[in-house]
């Protein structure tokens, strides 16, 4: 029984160390993992700040077109532009009390 007794012992330490060396590598799996993931989050915040920058100024110089275009036509038929605007107001305006009935 003594015999019995040791090779219990040899296999439960075995298992012991055999679980040690799986949580060791799990935990080196798991770091490396955690590192790409790290990498590819911030190489991705990277791109797309690149890309919203690019974006921003393509849209800050489409408004200042639009704005210029808008002034030029402002320009050249003051009284229509009044017209409209005052329509524009108008309708937003019926617009906003059928929305309180």
């Amino acid at each position: 029984m003594p015999a019995n007794a040791a090779d219990i012992a040899d296999d439960a330490k075995n298992g012991i160390d055999t679980a040690a060396r799986v949580t060791a590598e799990a935990q080196r799996t798991f770091a490396d993992a955690r590192s790409r993931i790290e990498q590819a989050v911030q190489d991705g915040l990277a791109q797309l700040r690149a890309q919203s920058r690019a974006y921003a100024d393509t849209a800050g110089e489409s408004f200042e077109q639009a704005s210029e275009y808008v002034t030029e036509r402002v320009r050249e038929r003051p009284l229509a532009a009044t017209g409209a605007a005052l329509g524009v107001g108008v309708l937003i305006g019926l617009l906003l009390a059928a929305g309180r009935k």
